[in-house]
């Protein structure tokens, strides 16, 4: 087992960290203050391949390895957990499935200008009372000759504002429950999709999430993703592969998190010395810096499966469950560290404790994670 990133991977975490540093951050205060969309940015990470990571060349994705797309989305999230999130659902949660489940006429036309950042797509699965329970969807698909007749509402769709294009579950036969889901392909820019509105939320502020409403919107046959009835396969599978994003997002957060506390307690000082020379703080710093790398070797080792075609489920849900708790209490840490300065806007880290809170919820809360692991195990010859 090596431990060690190969060259290809350290110059790709040192790109990412360079942008990260050099193009995010001199505006991600602001942006998370007002809510600003990056627009210029998200152009940007499309032209450096960060937005189809792991996605075949062919289809205009940048052919690199699921480890290398953890080292990115960390590098992102490390500086601003808003871009990273942005990158990570247009790689896992749309080109993955793009590329997994598509045809080739799909994968041709819609996923290239995906994967290439020429496009951006989202994700859409939540309802106003459908979250882990899938199979309360409302959202209908109504057949109607070559076409679908679609209506519903859809809640936390990230990008969506933005999108181009939406990979969205529907019912198409509610009396088979979650057998009865399809995954469509949406045109943002065909009549009958709209945003409802942009959610005020207390973290990840300039990834726009929004409640979306399908009004009559229709859709030929030809956009459905895999086949009928196959939404509910097709978003789990989905899922499982992007909680490795949010694991390495979750990570991103907490090494940000962890970087501030640890440089701040060199230059506070109280009772004549600098705080890191307590005990107390100089041990908080350790538990930080060993959960966190604890943390990234859980996501690596699932990534790894991942490239290797071997089964990543408990892996990645391990990854995502210990990550994004880490996240949580590093940010809250921080914040201890800083003191009162820790809840003022003046200093990063009560965006990162802010924006750590969500990484516990989406993609599959710590609940589900717990779950999946548990039935993982349950399988015979299951190892954990």
């Amino acid at each position: 087992m090596d431990f060690q990133l190969s060259e290809d991977q350290q110059f790709i975490r040192k790109t990412a960290r360079d942008f990260a540093e050099k193009t995010i951050k001199p505006t991600v205060a602001e942006r998370d203050q007002h809510h600003i969309w990056p627009a210029e940015i998200v152009k940007q990470m499309g032209e450096l391949g960060f937005m189809g990571v792991a996605i075949n060349e062919q289809y205009g994705g940048s052919g690199l390895d699921y480890v290398s797309y953890a080292i990115i989305i960390e590098e992102l999230s490390r500086v601003d957990a808003s871009c990273g999130v942005i990158a990570s659902v247009n790689n896992s949660l749309v080109c993955y499935g793009l590329e997994r489940f598509g045809n080739e006429q799909q994968k041709h036309e819609l996923l290239t200008p995906l994967a290439s950042g020429a496009r951006l797509g989202a994700f859409s699965l939540s309802e106003p009372q459908a979250g882990s329970d899938a199979a309360a969807q409302k959202t209908r698909a109504v057949k109607d000759g070559d076409y679908y007749v679609i209506n519903g509402i859809k809640n936390w769709v990230t990008n969506g504002p933005h999108a181009d294009t939406i990979l969205l579950m529907a019912m198409t036969k509610p009396e088979l429950g979650i057998k009865g889901i399809t995954c469509f392909i949406v045109d943002t820019h065909q009549p009958g999709v709209s945003v409802v509105k942009n959610e005020d939320k207390l973290g990840i502020r300039s990834a726009h999430s929004a409640q979306m409403a399908y009004d009559d919107y229709r859709i030929h046959k030809d956009m459905i993703l895999g086949e009928e009835g196959l939404g509910f396969k097709i978003a789990m599978t989905i899922l499982n592969a992007g909680r490795i994003g949010i694991a390495a997002q979750a990570i991103g957060i907490a090494q940000g998190a962890f970087e501030a506390a640890r440089d701040y307690a060199h230059v506070r000082e109280q009772f004549g010395q600098a705080i890191v020379h307590f005990q107390a703080v100089g041990f908080t710093l350790a538990d930080m810096a060993t959960r966190i790398k604890a943390a990234r070797l859980l996501a690596y080792e699932a990534a790894t499966r991942k490239d290797r075609h071997e089964d990543y489920i408990a892996a990645a849900s391990m990854a995502k469950l210990f990550a994004s708790e880490t996240a949580m209490w590093s940010a809250t840490k921080a914040v201890q560290i800083f003191g009162s300065n820790g809840y003022s806007k003046e200093y990063p880290v009560e965006r990162f404790f802010r924006d750590a809170k969500i990484t516990e919820i989406y993609e599959g809360t710590s609940e589900i994670q717990r779950l999946v692991i548990s039935r993982e195990l349950m399988k015979p010859g299951a190892i954990a």
